[in-house]
């Protein structure tokens, strides 16, 4: 009688124990009795090894000779179920017959995950290897399913059943992470695509499918690899297509939006090779606010592999405001160029006084070509975010008093003196060889702000400004699925900021404005520049009645009442009404300084001058609300005038014949200006423009 016939009469539990079975192989008919291997063929090094691990399985759950399945898909299931309550995983392997040829699919093989070996691959110059680990080892765990017909019904039966492994199993919190059992379900895959359009990242999606579950932190039945997988199978379309729709989706937001802009260029294939656009309110901002820009370059769309550049700046209430965006092919000299051309074609030909980038060779030489008269400079804060992995690892403990002492210097006002305290700082840390601390110095003039105090930056090297503008740009920088999600991911954060800038704007207008001092000049002040920018004016004025000043031949000196030496020297001309200071902070920030402030209180000034209360820092809403266009225009007018005469003075200051011309021919314009008349109705639109 074969075991099968006893299996089917209930003998089984008599014929031996469950752990006995778990180590036999075992055969209904003398035609499956050809190997201990899944594989007909297999040879002697695919046996199992002494060294294998038996199974104990103590329940009556395991598969059994003669147990009877009505489809091989329902075999295979109960075998997955098997395999995972006891560590391992199962995969289908070697099949006999084929559907709708002769007796059809007759035998199906079942085997452990870790069955087989890796085969060598053949290298290929031509081809890159993945250089992925294989966990085969050659298990001959399997089972084998045979097709049978009972009472004219087709079924499958098992015929062959090892579990023998010659690995570790897993424990049960461990085998949920094997692929096989590892799935994401059809709703969790919509909610997956809808969360990475919106640009959140894999681990806040993660978090709310544990939380929308009720599961545990690390319990879904898959894993964050998984979602990035998904994501991007998401994306494996063809990228020609890709272009186009993004192409195509430009030019439909310009149909119905006509001050949305957008320049792209193709290469010789006719495909995209560089886009850049802007938005309507994007234009608008930097038409008031464009007057100092950082150009980050540090981001890249990994999911397409393109550079991405991002324009931002800073409005009037101290908020990042979002200029313009650029994808380039490759990081170049001629696509940076392109960028910046573009940008300013976009932006009417209107070149910011600064431009704040990233240490790249490539944009500084494009900033040169394409924007001659704006001052380059690099941004600190995009310096700062290397330091970790620059100088952590070389000064260990010392790291963090490095690090001040270069805040120190980042500071300091005198050339001379950031110089001498640098020799220093390279001495004390030892950091003569260090090429970071080379390229550091040798390109100082771009970031030490000794070097920088006569170039407006809008409060832009700041770290709260750094932090914001970050923050703005990972709102978006996640949502990669399609090209054209993307752009439409940043249009939903260009209009999410404008929304939080309007309430943040409401928030600092209705605030009562506190005044510490009861000057008429700093309440003038109040009335006239936006809660941000009086905030920072307010802090100079409580500080400059703590100064002393002194008349001299050519100006004043001004130092703390605490000081008997050095001090900053102020320039102060009553009848042109022209006040300056050496330490440069009003061309700085466009905020003036306290010595400044000093000198005007005591000649008797009551309110600051109006060219030193700037249009940009100026309590206006016209970015919020719609103002009539002959306001519009002559705020546009002036904002330019400004911004001309900052170049005037920056390029005259080279040389005195350049300062003697200027001096001269300003001199003869004024005079030419102020023979002008002035019509009633322009005081009062003056009057309103100033108010609003």
């Amino acid at each position: 009688m074969s075991i099968v016939s006893l299996l089917d009469l209930g003998y089984e539990k008599n014929l031996m124990s469950q752990e006995d079975r778990h180590m036999l192989v075992f055969y209904d008919y003398p035609s499956d009795q050809r190997s201990q291997s899944p594989d007909d063929t297999s040879s002697a090094d695919e046996s199992p090894h002494e060294t294998g691990i038996s199974l104990e399985h103590t329940n009556g759950d395991a598969p059994y000779i003669g147990q009877r399945f009505a489809t091989h898909d329902v075999a295979y299931e109960f075998y997955s179920d098997f395999a995972k309550r006891c560590g391992f995983s199962i995969r289908r392997h070697r099949t006999e017959g084929k559907d709708g040829v002769g007796k059809g699919l007759t035998r199906r093989y079942f085997v452990c995950h870790r069955a087989g070996n890796t085969p060598v691959k053949v290298a290929n110059e031509n081809k890159p290897q993945r250089n992925r680990k294989s966990s085969r080892c050659g298990c001959q765990a399997y089972l084998r399913i045979s097709k049978a017909i009972d009472g004219g019904l087709s079924e499958w039966r098992v015929t062959g059943f090892v579990n023998h492994h010659n690995h570790e199993l897993l424990e049960p919190n461990q085998v949920r992470f094997l692929p096989a059992y590892r799935t994401i379900s059809d709703l969790d895959k919509s909610r997956i695509f809808m969360y990475a359009k919106t640009g959140i990242s894999v681990q806040q999606m993660m978090r709310l499918l544990e939380l929308e579950k009720c599961v545990e932190p690390g319990y879904l039945p898959f894993t964050e690899k998984d979602v990035r997988n998904l994501i991007q199978s998401f994306r494996k379309v063809d990228p020609q297509e890709d272009t186009i729709d993004l192409l195509k989706m430009c030019r439909n937001i310009k149909e119905k939006d006509q001050n949305f802009r957008f320049e792209y260029t193709l290469d010789s294939e006719n495909k995209l090779e560089n886009i850049v656009w802007s938005y309507a309110s994007s234009i608008q901002a930097y038409e008031m606010f464009g007057d100092a820009v950082v150009f980050d370059t540090t981001h890249r769309l990994t999911a397409f592999d393109m550079p991405l550049g991002v324009w931002v700046g800073i409005n009037n209430y101290g908020m990042p405001c979002f200029f313009g965006c650029v994808l380039l092919r490759e990081e170049s000299f001629q696509s940076l160029s392109w960028a910046l051309k573009s940008f300013l074609g976009i932006m009417n030909g209107k070149a910011p006084q600064t431009i704040l980038t990233d240490q790249n060779m490539c944009l500084k030489e494009a900033v040169i070509m394409e924007l001659p008269t704006t001052k380059h400079a690099l941004c600190i804060w995009l310096i700062v975010a290397k330091f970790p992995s620059w100088f952590n690892a070389i000064l260990g403990e010392q790291y963090n008093e490095w690090k001040a002492e270069f805040y120190r210097l980042y500071n300091i006002e005198s050339i001379d003196e950031f110089e001498l305290g640098w020799r220093d700082m390279v001495h004390s840390f030892g950091l003569h060889a260090n090429r970071h601390i080379a390229n550091l110095f040798a390109s100082r003039s771009l970031w030490a702000l000794s070097f920088l105090r006569s170039h407006f930056m809008a409060g832009l090297t700041t770290a709260g400004q750094s932090k914001a503008i970050n923050a703005f740009i990972q709102r978006f920088l996640s949502a990669q699925t399609r090209l054209t999600h993307f752009v439409e991911q940043v249009a939903v954060a260009v209009d999410y900021k404008d929304q939080t800038g309007e309430h943040r704007t409401m928030q600092q207008n209705l605030q009562n404005i506190s005044l510490k001092t009861g000057a008429p000049m700093e309440s003038h002040a109040a009335t006239v520049l936006t809660p941000f920018a009086f905030s920072k004016l307010q802090d100079q004025i409580v500080l400059a009645a703590h100064y002393a000043s002194f008349q001299l031949e050519d100006g004043f000196l001004t130092r703390h009442h605490t000081k008997l030496e050095g001090g900053q020297k102020v320039y102060w001309d009553p009848r042109e009404v022209i006040i300056s200071c050496s330490c440069q902070q009003f061309e700085f920030s466009g905020i003036l300084c306290r010595h400044a402030l000093r000198v005007l209180s005591s000649g008797n000034c009551f309110q600051i001058p109006e060219r030193y209360l700037p249009l940009r820092w100026r309590r206006f809403n016209s970015l919020a609300t719609k103002t009539s266009s002959s306001l519009s225009d002559q705020g546009e007018k002036v904002h330019r005038l400004q911004s001309m005469l900052s170049t005037l003075v920056t390029e005259s200051s080279k040389s005195k014949e350049r300062l003697d011309l200027a001096t001269e021919q300003v001199s003869f314009l004024l005079s030419r200006i102020r023979e002008q008349p002035v019509s009633s109705s322009q005081v009062a639109r003056n009057a309103t423009y100033h108010r609003s």
